[in-house]
């Protein structure tokens, strides 16, 4: 009897089954840097996810808040050409890698759930390359937030700001009571977090979207520019000794446990609060950065897909696609993250004051023109722009630089191919 017969025989007698010996599950591996708490739990949700529908999932975690080393390592598996499944990309950086020709177009799974019609325009267009989805969007997160340990305030005699005058005052009174007024992580990311919401509290939506949007090199140099760096180089005053190089999520827990009163970072803090089983409005506070209210600065996690050959693994790709974009992983991700769906239609009912807040703001903002890249997480402008305007941050921040010689290095900055 031939091989084929045989195997054939033994198949229809229910002795093996041909699939489960010669073809292992399809995996997807996804390289990500949710590392913190609050990110890990809810990356871990996606991978139960995933194995439910037997698809097997390797984790290829990179940890570093802003992503530098996670991109570092992506860049070296493409050069090598082993892309990973999916990576965590957002922003310009999605239309540099459809630059160079690795990104899978998927398509398919965004008609069959109709990922057009749930997404707003300003999420949607970032997730495509030429008119074609090759990203999924996992969430939206609000950087220009101010959280607060209310206990510190109350025992400093301080209020909650809304402007940068009742800031500094209570700034002021939480360093007057022996205790640390705004806790930092001293990384380049974290400097430029704090630069582009001084910048918008300082100047508004328009001249935000003026100056570090559109470059514009008469915003970058002048009066109003200067006046967000002097407000930055008060800030630093009130900073502790301590601060460089310590990552954000500590910096959170300096404020999660009563010694540091204010931090200004995004809503992925707030996934560092739960974890702690801390409540929102009572145990912390999340208010717009002063000057901010009315504006909303976004930053959009996304699962980016390269072009894999394997055909199971192609299978794969779209069915993580389409498992990042359910309501259920955006529901528990986002609960988890701290930051808000990035499609509509997902119920409010289990997340709090803070991401209820931020998705009215996020309507409201997007009525009034103000709802507008971050600067510091990717979403703005081209990765050398970036990141050479991020250098003068972190120069300034960390020296003695003056606001007149900071702004000239922002334009010179600006202009970098």
């Amino acid at each position: 009897m031939k091989i084929k017969q045989i195997k054939f025989f033994l198949a229809a007698a229910g002795l093996v089954t041909l699939a489960g010996v010669a073809q292992a599950a399809p995996q997807v591996e996804v390289l990500h840097y949710w590392t913190s708490g609050g990110e890990a739990k809810s990356i871990a949700e996606l991978k139960k996810m995933m194995e439910a529908k037997g698809v097997v999932w390797k984790d290829f975690a990179v940890a570093g808040g802003a992503g530098e080393n996670a991109t570092t390592a992506l860049k070296a598996r493409v050069i090598a050409n082993s892309p990973p499944t999916a990576a965590q990309i957002k922003g310009p950086a999605i239309q540099e890698w459809g630059n160079e020709g690795v990104l899978a177009n998927i398509d398919s799974a965004a008609t069959a759930g109709k990922w057009d019609s749930l997404l707003p325009p300003v999420i949607s267009n970032v997730m495509k390359y030429k008119g074609h989805y090759v990203a999924a969007p996992v969430n939206v997160h609000r950087v220009n937030w101010l959280w607060i340990n209310p206990a510190v305030l109350a025992k400093a005699g301080a209020k909650t700001p809304t402007n940068f005058d009742e800031f500094f005052a209570a700034a002021d009174k939480i360093k007057k009571a022996g205790l640390v007024a705004i806790a930092h992580g001293g990384q380049p990311w974290q400097d430029t977090t704090i630069f582009e919401t001084v910048v918008l509290g300082v100047g508004g939506a328009d001249f935000y979207n003026k100056s570090l949007v559109k470059l514009d090199a008469a915003s970058l140099t002048g009066p109003t520019m200067i006046k967000s760096f002097e407000t930055l180089a008060r800030i630093k005053t009130y900073i502790d000794k301590d601060a460089a190089g310590r990552d954000w999520n500590l910096a959170t827990a300096m404020v999660i446990n009563g010694k540091a009163g204010m931090q200004f970072m995004g809503d992925w803090a707030k996934g560092e609060f739960t974890a702690a089983g801390k409540v929102a409005g009572k145990d912390f506070l999340c208010v717009a950065a002063p000057g901010t209210e009315k504006a909303f600065t976004f930053n959009i996690d996304s699962l980016a897909m390269f072009t894999v050959k394997n055909p199971e693994e192609q299978k794969a790709q779209l069915t993580l696609a389409s498992a990042v974009m359910s309501p259920e992983f955006q529901e528990v991700f986002n609960l988890n993250k701290g930051s808000i769906p990035a499609r509509a239609n997902i119920a409010r009912t289990k997340f709090d004051s803070c991401a209820t807040k931020s998705m009215d703001d996020m309507a409201t903002s997007n009525k009034g023109n103000a709802l507008l890249p971050s600067l510091a997480h990717g979403m703005a402008l081209d990765s050398a722009k970036a990141g050479a305007i991020q250098d003068v941050v972190a120069k300034f921040m960390n020296s003695t630089m003056t606001p007149q010689a900071a702004v000239q290095a922002l334009a010179k900055a600006a202009k970098t191919q």
